[in-house]
């Protein structure tokens, strides 16, 4: 009888002993074999930060050596370089430990199109905020008109422009709304040309008023010599001969010196006795005001 105890606790203790065993063995692969996904993981990760920091710098550094694009666009590139680095990495370390990336990269994939979606707005900013700062259509400091939108620019931002109109009101524009429609940019170039166009009677000498129109074009220094000011006729109205002198000025002087000089056409056509019709009409019959008789 002490004998068949025994034997039933030998072959208990035997068989703890061999699951004992087979735990052991079976961790230690599973130390071993994560051992190595861990250190690889580790190792990935670090590799990936570096990578991510050195690329955000050589993006900043290329996109300023351009000396085109402004400083807020060379920001976003290079955080969104250095964010995006960052995601690669982090789905390389998820498949040292067997975990499926290619539905993480479908997730990834259907979240990303889920916020586009809802930011559509919001991400059409972005995007012509992007092409504006790059492309630069204006810069700040400019005054523009675009589909209506005028005034000068005060700040070029990744959602929305920021302008400064003649009479000081301060008016926010979406860079949508900006990118979409035709800009004038009446600050880019150097020069400007301005048209003064001043009707005289049929009765005036056309060549003394042409006259009178260049001497005031030589006598204002703003007005610039080379292209030359010329003074032509330039309609046959109905009740007034149209004369306009065309001159070319500073950008910067085009707004006072369209002013000045329209102020002082006026005083020197007076001086010469050239007249500046208002519009009337001459009837050829007589009007009469009498009542018809009944019956006519």
């Amino acid at each position: 009888m002490d004998n068949l105890f025994t034997t039933a606790s030998d072959t208990q203790l035997g068989q703890w002993l061999g699951n004992w065993g087979d735990a052991l063995s079976g961790l230690q692969v599973v130390i071993v074999t994560y051992a190595f996904s861990v250190i690889g993981a580790v190792l990935i990760l670090i590799f990936g930060w570096t990578m991510s920091r050195l690329m955000g710098r050589w993006v900043r550094s290329l996109l300023t050596r351009t000396h085109r694009v402004d400083p807020t666009v060379i920001g976003f590139f290079s955080v969104f370089v250095r964010y995006a680095v960052l995601v690669v990495v982090v789905i390389m370390v998820l498949g040292q430990f067997g975990v499926q990336t290619a539905s993480i990269i479908t997730a990834l994939g259907a979240a990303g199109l889920a916020i586009g979606l809802a930011l559509q707005g919001t991400l059409q900013n972005i995007a012509a905020g992007i092409m504006l700062l790059i492309l630069r259509p204006f810069r700040v400091g400019e005054y523009i008109d675009a589909g209506g939108l005028s005034g000068t620019v005060q700040e070029i931002g990744l959602f929305a422009t920021e302008l400064k109109t003649l009479d000081g009101l301060y008016r926010m524009a979406p860079n949508s709304l900006l990118w979409n429609v035709p800009v004038t940019n009446y600050s880019r170039r150097a020069e400007r040309r301005h048209d003064l166009v001043i009707g005289i009677g049929y009765e005036d000498d056309i060549e003394k008023a042409q006259s009178v129109l260049m001497d005031l074009a030589r006598a204002e220094t703003r007005i610039l010599g080379d292209p030359e000011p010329w003074a032509f006729v330039s309609e046959l109205g109905d009740s007034a001969v149209s004369v306009t002198l065309r001159y070319w000025t500073k950008s910067g002087d085009w707004w006072d010196t369209s002013r000045d000089v329209t102020k002082a056409a006026k005083i020197a056509f007076d001086k010469a006795g050239i007249s500046i019709p208002f519009p009337q009409v001459t009837y050829s019959g007589s009007l009469s005001l009498e009542k018809e008789p009944e019956g006519a």
